[in-house]
């Protein structure tokens, strides 16, 4: 994802935690980042002085002019306690901690049915488990892990179910679920919710080396999981063929507790206008010098994590050092509504869910409007040329000094 370093490269698509710490370590020693870093500090506030410069929980820690927030969307593990788990005479482990685990020979049940679930299936196939089921309590998409189709379902521009949805939708049931069609979903929309990106997991279910069962898990016994049948279209809870299904090893592929935000000032919480429902969906509208960068992300198709994370930050830095091209707050909020009109009848939050193509016009859309962001163009949508439009910034603040116009707080 060090989109301004090629030289990374992962050998697998689940990179382990030492090809990440080796490749952050390269990055670390080569930008000196060890000057620019303070660890052990947990932020429990971000507040404004009178000049408008941040303060980090105390003015010991310095003062600034923007704030990054960068916490993600994932923060620890969830590990619900489940029913008899006590007695269960097997392992059980979180879907993070597997490094180091094998699951040779062995009998594995994978709880949990999005993403972490698919990553967990990968694991245990990979090191030689016996048999694999996964418990899920409802259906997700999945789409095959190909550059060319994802891009296709990302051109979506609207980022919202069409009247047009059911093709993209048809086609993934015919030429990629094919016999397995009873797993895709039945009433939900591709465009409501992040599908699962995989190609192997089908090859799997196919080969007979896994198995993806449909229902509630109810609890635990010696040796396996009791677990409720139910047939498609039935609601979770619902009526179903009670079993044990029997395994020696337990995932809990049950995600991870979303970071908090609450270190930010109390009014960009405040309804319509809290996140997700942020100016681009990362900057609240009473404080544009605030970037919750990739923090207020619910779900998407394309959002890969490396292109816009670096618009965004681009954007950050041309709103500090240019005050003709800061937004102001209440055309922040007109851009957050106009968007909800949109999306007025997406089945979602109109910030609950966009495809890349949606996010790419969000961006267009936020340089074109402005005539003063024109010449960070290729700075903010491709990292190149910042020297220019920052002689031009330099230039329009000598002739703004010269009519004797006041100097922004930021500068």
């Amino acid at each position: 994802m060090y989109r301004f370093h090629p030289s990374v490269k992962w050998s697998a698509g689940y990179p382990d935690r030492q090809q990440i710490v080796s490749q952050i370590t390269q990055l670390w020693k080569r930008y000196g980042l060890q000057e620019r870093t303070k660890f052990n500090t947990r932020v429990t506030s971000v507040t404004q002085d009178k000049q408008g410069r941040w303060i980090i929980n105390d003015p010991a820690n310095g003062r600034f002019d923007g704030v990054m927030a960068a916490v993600g969307s994932c923060g620890d593990p969830k590990m619900p306690h489940i029913p008899g788990q006590e007695n269960f005479k097997g392992e059980v482990y979180h879907s993070s901690k597997l490094d180091g685990k094998t699951a040779q020979g062995k009998k594995v049940l994978i709880i949990g049915g999005g993403a972490s679930a698919v990553e967990a299936l990968e694991f245990v196939v990979h090191t030689g488990a016996k048999s694999t089921s996964v418990l899920a309590r409802s259906e997700k998409w999945i789409i095959p892990r190909n550059v060319f189709v994802d891009c296709l379902l990302a051109f979506n521009i609207f980022g919202q179910e069409t009247i047009f949805s059911w093709i993209p939708e048809s086609l993934l049931r015919i030429f990629f679920y094919r016999d397995l069609d009873d797993l895709a979903p039945q009433s939900e929309g591709l465009f409501t919710e992040t599908p699962m990106v995989n190609s192997d997991i089908f090859h799997q279910i196919r080969a007979g080396k896994a198995e993806w069962l449909r229902g509630d898990t109810l609890g635990f016994t010696e040796n396996g999981i009791r677990f409720n049948h139910r047939s498609k279209g039935v609601p979770k809870g619902g009526p179903g063929r009670e079993d044990v299904v029997e395994g020696d090893m337990v995932i809990m592929a049950t995600g991870f507790a979303r970071p908090s935000l609450a270190f930010l000032p109390d009014e960009v919480f405040k309804e319509p206008y809290a996140p997700p429902n942020w100016y681009l969906q990362v900057f609240p509208p009473e404080h544009m010098s605030i970037c919750a960068n990739n923090c207020t992300y619910v779900n998407a198709i394309g959002a890969v994590g490396n292109y816009h994370i670096g618009i965004y930050t681009r954007l950050l830095l041309m709103f500090l050092v240019d005050p003709l091209a800061r937004p102001q707050e209440k055309w922040m909020k007109r851009w957050i509504d106009m968007t909800k009109i949109i999306k007025r009848h997406a089945p979602t939050g109109a910030f609950d869910f966009f495809t890349y193509s949606e996010l790419m016009y969000w961006f267009v859309f936020c340089v074109v409007i402005n005539p003063f962001r024109w010449k960070w163009a290729p700075f903010v949508l491709c990292g190149i040329g910042s020297a220019l439009p920052l002689r031009v910034v330099k230039r329009e603040d000598s002739i703004r000094n010269g009519l004797g116009m006041k100097r922004h707080r930021h500068e």
